[in-house]
């Protein structure tokens, strides 16, 4: 972060009190990691308050606090009130931002974002320096801590935004600032949260509003709703480029034959903008043959059995999301495989009143692929399984309880693959492969 003095963060939060005089280079909201010299941020959540820990950090080294209140044990020439410290945190990155000399590309979607962006790393990589979101910190809280700690001496930036609601990307990207924005696709995330399907997309399409003016946006033209995203972007004066199967051939040379579709959306979208930057899409396409699909997103692990012989295991354990499902089955049952093919699926979560149709589909979808074992986990999965033909092998879990057992003792043999994908926290699935990853090892 670009070094900050009290003075100058009074200013940038609103604060017109006074305090001791300090540089700050360093944010942090956990008392327990201060430095020296430090702001910290004391953040409310669900079951912490940041507030209850400003003396230790204080204590701890921190020069200064940012609190909603006055604190005990905080003097007041230490201490900073502002109304709300999550929105006085993203002023303060927005502020940092604003130093970055560097390219900022903004990305959001509703699957696909974080592999999206670390593919787009990747592909930058080549070029120059590339700061990027690290993990999937694109909330409230992730992108102003991402803003805060850029690399000022990188050549691009790549910021993750993700959205539960109306208005919280358009605050984000009001935050961020992009040259460019990026939108990978639009589906029926967080469906029960808007009245209608429309609302995602046009929730999406914030991140237009942030964007720089005569900035770039790049939008997946396949997508739902693309013709909307397209033009809210055209009335906030982006230039518009699209990726998609009507801009680039199916044969995209930078993908093996049997990919899943979503990774020529992945491919076709960083080399439209690679292509836009100016840079070389050849050498681009040549690198991305070498991009690992990332843990808990695709990732492919050869693990041992427990009675000899390995299997495969497809650890897409991070998302439930409907459509991302049922890409999966489909490449699981497209995939060639000396041994059977299983699928253990587990809840999707936040579909409101459509959550059993989109159960139902996943089902259906199952019942057409050239998958031999199946096994739903959660109440929720028991729609699905009950449009699975008896012509293939089912078993049905109420939580994640017993499936890695059940896999490694009764169920998988040599040679198999098996792919494991649900809600995160809704099925807890990714601590099935966590299990399987440390046993098989």
């Amino acid at each position: 972060m670009q070094k900050i003095s009290a003075a100058e963060l009074c200013q940038i939060v609103g604060f017109d009190g006074k305090t001791v005089a300090a540089d700050i280079q360093n944010i942090t909201t956990d008392s327990r990691k201060v430095r020296p010299g430090d702001l910290f941020v004391a953040l409310k959540g669900d079951k912490v308050d940041g507030h209850d820990f400003a003396a230790s950090a204080l204590k701890n080294g921190a020069s200064l606090v940012m609190a909603e209140r006055p604190v005990d044990g905080v003097p007041a020439d230490r201490l900073i009130v502002v109304k709300n410290c999550l929105q006085a945190y993203g002023k303060i990155g927005a502020y940092n931002r604003q130093q970055f000399r560097g390219t900022v590309i903004g990305l959001t979607g509703s699957a696909g974002k974080t592999t999206t962006k670390e593919e787009i790393k990747f592909a930058l990589s080549l070029f120059g320096k590339v700061y990027a979101t690290a993990g999937n910190h694109n909330n409230q809280l992730g992108v102003p801590m991402t803003l805060c700690d850029m690399d000022m001496t990188a050549d691009y930036a790549v910021i993750e935004m993700g959205m539960s609601s109306k208005g919280e990307i358009e605050e984000l990207t009001g935050y961020v600032r992009p040259d460019i924005a990026i939108i990978t696709n639009v589906y029926p995330m967080h469906i029960e949260f808007f009245e209608n399907f429309e609302g995602i997309a046009e929730a999406k399409a914030e991140i237009f509003k942030g964007l720089k003016k005569g900035g770039l946006a790049i939008i997946n033209e396949d997508t739902n709703f693309a013709a909307l995203l397209r033009q809210r972007a055209e009335e906030n004066g982006a230039r518009v480029l699209t990726f998609g199967r009507n801009t680039h051939p199916a044969d995209e040379p930078c993908l093996e034959k049997d990919a899943a579709e979503h990774n020529f959306y992945n491919a076709w979208c960083v080399l439209t903008l690679v292509e836009a930057l100016g840079l070389d899409t050849a050498r681009v396409a040549r690198h991305l043959q070498n991009f690992a699909a990332l843990p808990g997103r695709g990732e492919k692990i050869r693990l041992r059995l427990p009675s000899g012989g390995e299997y495969t295991l497809v650890d897409d354990s991070y998302s439930g999301q409907p459509e991302a499902m049922k890409a999966a089955i489909e490449t699981l049952g497209k995939t060639a495989c000396s041994g059977r093919k299983i699928a253990v699926l587990g809840k999707m979560a936040e579909l409101g009143a459509t959550s059993k149709e989109r159960h139902i589909e996943i089902g259906r979808v199952v019942a057409a692929s050239d998958i031999d074992i199946v096994i739903g986990v959660c109440p929720e999965m028991k729609d699905m399984l009950a449009q699975v033909p008896d012509t293939k092998e089912k078993h049905y879990f109420e939580t994640k309880d017993g499936v890695a057992e059940f896999l490694l003792n009764k169920c998988l043999q040599n040679n198999d693959i098996v792919l494991i994908k649900g809600a995160r926290y809704s099925s807890k699935l990714y601590q099935v492969t966590d299990s399987l990853k440390m046993q098989g090892k």
